[in-house]
């Protein structure tokens, strides 16, 4: 760790510390978004590997990676406006594999975190023609077929494809229904912790379609309360499978468009599974199924026979604790090999294998975590990816053989480097940030020598010396159970070392996270920055359970999540307190989500610590969240009672004696607002007085409208109320 302190040590000098600079402000932040820095606009790379395509005023235009220099306009929505219901609004885009068509997304209407509904067209560039996907309305995933004469997608939770040269509608299910049967995408469960909505895959020769068919009928319901200015409340209903319940029943199916007619693949019994994704090999009659069991301790990776439907085993993992699902399955051009990553080493790394399931060699290796696999060029034989090897505070680029030769480390700079490459490797755009220092974007070519650079964010720096910022330094500090925990922390403006300063703590701590890392913070930056100029400490600490440490620092928190997290920010609380410039009668915890969770905990577990806490759309008892995240960590309520009731903040509202902020969106879909309501109530029957904050129609993210703004001025006014001006813990203390 030592080089981290030499790193804050340098930034510190970059940032100079002057009189007269400008207050920062809640409205500043969240109204006017004056500290939104620049970025660049996503873009295609395209096949070439030198040329790109960017979205810019609703046209599609083309650039020379290599120098920026503009080529030409691809595609404008203004010119085929208002043909075939397409309003001439591109929301995004994509390109079929030889890039003469474009599938076109508008009107897009947010459904949950990742899942939308969309009008889709497509532009067929040497016909100048546009197709219209379904005229009558809005669509879910509209994707290409490998050759780009069909686009599939999913109606009313049913699959269709629609043949572009046959201007022809074909169904492939018809038995969707909303909350019974899904086709072709996934549940809400699904979609919140495996990651993926599209649950349908193209064959590469275009002739048959593998899908998943959810049967979530028996699945209880959960409802939200919408309100709307009339004379009843709107009710939203979906399926929502709580810790211990039933889940939809999955199955996997192949549809043949020669036949057309779909076929169940067998994969056993559909109790207690999960299939977290389903991926093509290079040979198109062969697709690959993962299946895991309900534990998540067992994943199995089986080749089913797309003619036949029978089935072998390709891969098995099991794991003590559980196994994260990745999407960094590679099969390779040859046919025989393929890649994948496992923490079967104690570390995440990437391994290359032959299509007997065999293990030809390690490609990394070492005492640290790959946390990015971006691919391989299998022409040269590298594979890329990011890790932390030189500090689990920073990331780096490198390139391996796929032998594991040759390792070669790409970036240079200290931070958080993160890469994006084109699709012949030939170049890629490396995003640079330090804790310090906002976004740069620059090229590269395959040689790591800088082409040229998209946006350097120059004036960043003097919009943070305007407003007085303060460096982030970091800290390490060893727990009394000999634990090094890393940190960080912000001084306040003018600071005094012979002072006393209120400490306000911000952290996340859920499993495999971090807070703690050498990268840019975003908007709450500012946030904290502004609390630091209102003459606090502001600190992070990220507690064991926690990533790029490990697996068994990750995973200790097995079937007992928030014990030793709650353990490490209470020990990190008494560490701050023993500053000799810090108040130990005033330090604050805020979180959110899971660390609002951990901010409940911390407040009443240490409530010789703490005085005050936030706890932002909190889970206050592991029984009321969804299956698939809980019970990977936890197991069932049945299995563990003790590891839920020991660490679930309903349990232990009578110990709360500093001052405690509750807020909770009304629409929240993903953390009920249950959680919060059952607080409440605990805490009232504990006869304990608290604030609270309901946003109603507000998701997990309390964002909208004026949402965030008046959420961060209560917040802010709530510590200086109590934090800041408070009467501090002693006088707590009986």
């Amino acid at each position: 760790m030592r080089h981290l302190f030499i790193s804050f040590i340098i930034t510190f000098f970059i940032i100079p510390i002057t009189q007269g600079q400008q207050d920062i402000t809640v409205e500043a932040i969240w109204r006017d978004y004056e500290f939104v820095p620049k970025s660049v606009p996503g873009f295609n790379f395209l096949n070439d590997g030198r040329h790109y395509t960017r979205l810019e005023k609703n046209v599609i235009k083309k650039y020379d990676i290599t120098t920026g220099a503009y080529v030409s306009d691809v595609f404008s929505g203004e010119e085929i406006k208002d043909q075939l219901g397409f309003e001439g609004e591109i929301e995004s885009y994509s390109f079929n594999h030889d890039e003469t068509k474009i599938l076109i997304e508008s009107e897009k209407e947010s459904i949950y975190r990742r899942s939308y509904l969309a009008k889709y067209h497509v532009y067929d560039m040497n016909l100048k023609k546009l197709h219209a996907i379904y005229e009558e309305g809005s669509v879910m995933n509209a994707t290409f077929s490998p050759d780009a004469s069909k686009v599939a997608y999913v109606f009313e939770n049913n699959l269709y494809y629609y043949d572009l040269d046959n201007d022809l509608t074909l169904p492939i299910t018809f038995d969707g229904e909303k909350n019974n049967i899904i086709n072709g995408i996934t549940d809400w469960v699904y979609e919140e912790e495996l990651s993926f909505v599209k649950a349908f895959w193209w064959s590469p020769d275009n002739k048959k379609i593998a899908y998943l068919k959810f049967d979530e009928s028996e699945v209880p319901e959960f409802t939200m309360t919408l309100y709307k200015d009339e004379t009843y409340p709107e009710y939203q209903t979906f399926k929502y499978p709580k810790v211990g319940e039933k889940n939809a029943d999955v199955s996997v199916h192949m549809y043949s468009l020669l036949n057309e007619e779909s076929t169940a693949i067998d994969i056993g019994d559909l109790d207690d599974q999960y299939i977290p994704r389903v991926k093509w090999t290079t040979d198109p009659n062969k697709v690959c199924i993962f299946k895991m069991n309900r534990h998540q301790n067992n994943l199995q990776l089986i080749i089913a026979d797309a003619v036949s439907g029978i089935t072998s085993l390709l891969l098995e993992e099991s794991n003590k604790y559980y196994i994260d699902i990745t999407d960094d399955l590679t099969f390779l051009k040859d046919g025989n090999h393929f890649i994948w990553t496992s923490e079967k080493s104690g570390y995440n790394h990437i391994y290359l294998y032959d299509m007997n399931g065999h293990e030809v060699n390690a490609i990394t290796q070492g005492n640290y975590d790959v946390t990015s696999f971006y691919g391989v060029d299998e022409a040269r034989s590298i594979v890329y990816y990011q890790s932390a090897e030189v500090s689990p505070l920073e990331r780096h680029i490198y390139q391996v053989g796929l032998d594991g030769s040759g390792k070669k480390k790409s970036s240079i700079h200290a931070g958080t480097n993160q890469a994006s490459y084109s699709s012949t490797f030939d170049y890629y755009t490396l995003t640079h940030s330090s804790v310090n220092q906002v976004n740069s974007y620059r090229v590269f070519d395959r040689r790591n020598k800088e082409v040229r650079i998209l946006e350097e964010n120059k004036d960043y720096a003097n919009i943070q010396k305007e407003y007085g910022v303060m460096p982030v330094e970091f800290f390490q500090f060893t727990t009394t159970e000999g634990v090094d925990l890393n940190g960080w922390m912000i001084k306040p403006r003018d600071f005094d070392p012979n002072r006393k300063y209120p400490v306000f703590m911000t952290q996340y701590s859920g499993p495999g996270s971090q807070q703690v890392t050498d990268s840019w913070k975003g908007m709450n930056y500012w946030w904290y920055q502004m609390l630091s100029q209102q003459g606090y400490v502001v600190a992070c600490i990220d507690p064991r359970g926690t990533g790029a440490r490990g697996e068994e620092f990750k995973k200790m928190t097995y079937l007992e999540l928030g014990k030793y997290e709650t353990i490490d920010q209470i020990e990190g609380g008494k560490y701050l307190a023993s500053l000799a410039y810090t108040d130990p009668s005033r330090i604050g915890i805020f979180g959110w989500s899971y660390g609002g969770y951990m901010s409940s905990l911390a407040i009443l577990k240490g409530n010789d610590v703490f005085s005050t806490a936030i706890a932002v759309a909190p889970v206050t008892s592991w029984k009321w969240y969804d299956t698939i995240y809980t019970e990977r960590y936890m197991r069932t309520l049945k299995e563990n009672q003790k590891g839920y009731e020991e660490n679930s903040p309903i349990y232990f509202a009578d110990r709360l004696r500093g001052k405690y902020l509750l807020v909770h969106g009304g629409a929240d879909d993903n953390v009920h607002l249950q959680n919060s309501m059952e607080m409440a109530r605990a805490l009232i029957e504990a006869n304990k007085q608290f604030d609270t904050y309901i946003y109603p129609n507000r998701n997990h993210g309390i964002f909208g409208g004026t949402s965030r703004m008046h959420l961060y001025n209560k917040m802010t006014d709530f510590l200086n109320e109590n934090l800041k001006n408070g009467i501090g813990l002693q006088i707590l203390k009986p």
